[in-house]
């Protein structure tokens, strides 16, 4: 008679760190490319904010231009023209522009 073959059962493989190597590259590239330059320009946003001064010319993220003519906590009053001034929150300024950009618009 012919005697039946008994294969041996496979052992578990166990995961290693090969496994996990292409999670572990993804999360490195979106530490890299996505949160570490978002958090760079948070902190430099914070920085220009606290540093606004009377006077100073700036472009609120509405797209209004205007320069400072009082800053309290958490206002920013807005000379947008001759005599109208604007009251916005100190986070909607987006942007420092340089001193005499609003005679050359």
């Amino acid at each position: 008679m012919i005697s039946f073959a008994h294969a041996q059962s496979a052992a578990a493989a166990t995961p290693g760190i090969t496994d996990f190597l292409p999670l572990i590259i993804i999360g490195i590239l979106f530490w890299f490319m996505l949160i570490r330059p978002q958090m760079k320009r948070a902190k430099e946003q914070k920085k220009m904010l606290a540093e606004l001064t009377k006077g100073d010319e700036v472009v609120t993220s509405s797209g209004q231009v205007g320069k400072i003519s009082k800053i309290g906590d958490q206002y920013v009053s807005l000379e947008i023209a001759d005599g109208v001034i604007t009251h916005v929150q100190k986070q909607s300024v987006q942007t420092l522009l340089p001193k005499g950009t609003i005679k050359g618009l």
